[in-house]
């Protein structure tokens, strides 16, 4: 594929973004804005964080996956959130699916798809749903641009959102993963942070095939206007014998 065609795709996807957070995190961890990658099918993982802000909001994260192939490799999770916001407590799960349309690689643009919702656990309200579009343009085996695309339907005040991202990975040693990333969502609010620009950068370390563990400094994460300190791990599940992950994307 040509740069004219890979500048063209660019294109697209950046006009998407301009009028494209959403609302459970993605597949990437504790960070926000998705690469267009998957797992290979038969894997699992339990990605899982704390995330706690100068408000004294918290939230507690668990995030089990795995990829299934029953027409097409879908990754599904599992998200279960644990959330003080205002001193009310809450309890969310939500559900998501993943699948991959063209692979990542080396000088050009992958492209995959993710849609779910979430439910209040204690009433069984269901609180929102999303649809994104992940980008993934990959610069070198170290360095890639994630770019998210999408819509969010907040269903507690009945209202729709465009949403968008854009993240950058630097694996910058063997072990060693920086990520910085803006996102957030357009539209209208009362509460001028909702739809204010949210930022997270931070870092990784991967020791081995199996066990990660992120450390992460975020702003405004939930359009609450405050600062987050998060610590996550992810702890994976492989195919045996398969080639490890990092070989495969490029990054931890």
């Amino acid at each position: 594929m040509g740069w004219a065609k890979q500048t063209g795709i660019a294109a697209a996807i950046a006009a998407l973004v301009a009028l494209a957070a959403q609302d459970a995190r993605a597949a990437n961890g504790a960070y926000a804005v998705d690469a267009a990658d998957i797992s290979e099918v038969g894997s699992c993982k339990v990605e899982s964080w704390l995330s706690m802000a100068s408000n004294t909001d918290v939230a507690a994260v668990a995030n089990p996956s795995c990829v299934v192939d029953p027409f097409r490799p879908v990754e599904l999770s599992l998200q279960t959130i644990r959330a003080r916001s205002d001193g009310d407590w809450s309890t969310t799960v939500a559900p998501k699916a993943k699948t991959n349309f063209i692979p990542t690689g080396i000088g050009r643009w992958g492209l995959s798809a993710y849609g779910g919702g979430s439910f209040e656990v204690t009433t069984g309200e269901a609180l929102s749903a999303f649809a994104v579009i992940p980008a993934t343009f990959r610069l070198s085996e170290t360095m890639r641009v994630n770019v998210n695309g999408g819509w969010l339907w907040d269903r507690t005040v009945d209202r729709h959102y465009l949403t968008y991202g854009i993240g950058f990975d630097w694996k910058f040693t063997d072990t060693l993963q920086w990520t910085i990333e803006a996102y957030g969502q357009a539209g209208a609010s009362e509460i001028a942070s909702v739809v204010q620009p949210r930022f997270q950068t931070g870092v990784r370390y991967r020791p081995n095939e199996i066990f990660s563990v992120d450390v992460i400094y975020g702003r405004n994460i939930t359009g609450e206007n405050a600062n987050w300190i998060t610590v996550g791990t992810t702890i994976r599940f492989p195919v045996k014998g398969s080639e490890p992950e990092h070989h495969r994307t490029g990054h931890l």
